[in-house]
């Protein structure tokens, strides 16, 4: 899909690394478990760049590109910048939580917050209180300067409130017939799609979450790691990851 749609944007995006494993080895050979295990821990932090790559490449110079300008409606323009945001930050909080610095913020907050807004609206505070949940550094000056640009894009309008703005959808993410054609034939949104679809895959380890057996050796130190599996996400798999790597070097001391 890179090669197809985005390459002539940039043509070397953050590539994860293959994970060459030999199932028998990696059963009989500790030293290979280790070694793969390491090569594992290394394509997880490629996965997050390998996103940021896309994101860099969408927002910084796709979205700037004649290509897109030319392809679609203004409307339509304004629609995907967000859609996108919504697609790929909506979805992969965890993501979002360890970059917030690649999107502009106001397609961000319509990420975090559009369902809100859409539902029943929301006040500002309640917004910047969500944004803060992303360890977002943002106070409620900064907040209403990026609501107004948003409220400058069509898709909400903003009331006062007594001390508050309140902010409500005047307009749904959602692209014209013409322009909806356009997207799926250009690629971009299988693209975007991509990143949630690996993440919830590749970022999933529940099938370790079992019962340590009493006779395992170091059963406390694996059983505390393998607890971690039953979260899917980058934190937790990162962290069952680095651990199994020090549990199998400890065993490997013991021999």
């Amino acid at each position: 899909m890179w090669n197809e749609h985005l390459k002539k944007f940039n043509d070397t995006p953050h590539k994860i690394r293959q994970i060459p494993l030999n199932e028998e080895n990696f059963l009989k050979d500790i030293d290979y478990r280790i070694k793969i295990l390491k090569i594992v821990e290394a394509s997880q932090v490629d996965g997050f760049y390998a996103i940021k790559s896309i994101l860099e490449t969408i927002y910084n110079l796709y979205f700037n590109s004649d290509l897109f300008k030319n392809t679609f409606s203004l409307i339509d323009q304004k629609m995907i910048e967000y859609m996108t945001a919504r697609e790929i930050l909506g979805n992969l909080i965890q993501y979002n939580k360890m970059d917030h610095e690649t999107v502009p913020l106001k397609y961000n907050i319509m990420a975090r917050n559009y369902l809100l807004i859409k539902l029943k609206g929301q006040v500002d505070v309640d917004i910047l209180e969500n944004m803060k949940k992303l360890n977002l550094d943002l106070d409620l000056v900064e907040l209403d300067k990026i609501m107004d640009e948003i409220v400058a894009d069509g898709l909400i309008n903003k009331e006062k409130q007594e001390d508050k703005y309140f902010y409500k959808l005047e307009k749904e993410l959602k692209l014209s017939e013409e322009g909806e054609i356009k997207f799926n034939e250009s690629g971009i949104r299988a693209i975007i799609q991509w990143p949630t679809q690996f993440w919830r895959s590749f970022y999933n380890l529940r099938e370790l979450n079992i019962t340590v057996e009493e006779n395992v050796k170091h059963r406390d130190f694996l059983h505390q790691i393998l607890s971690k599996s039953a979260t899917q996400g980058f934190g937790p798999t990162n962290f069952v990851i680095k651990n199994l790597i020090k549990y199998f070097e400890k065993i490997k001391e013991t021999q």
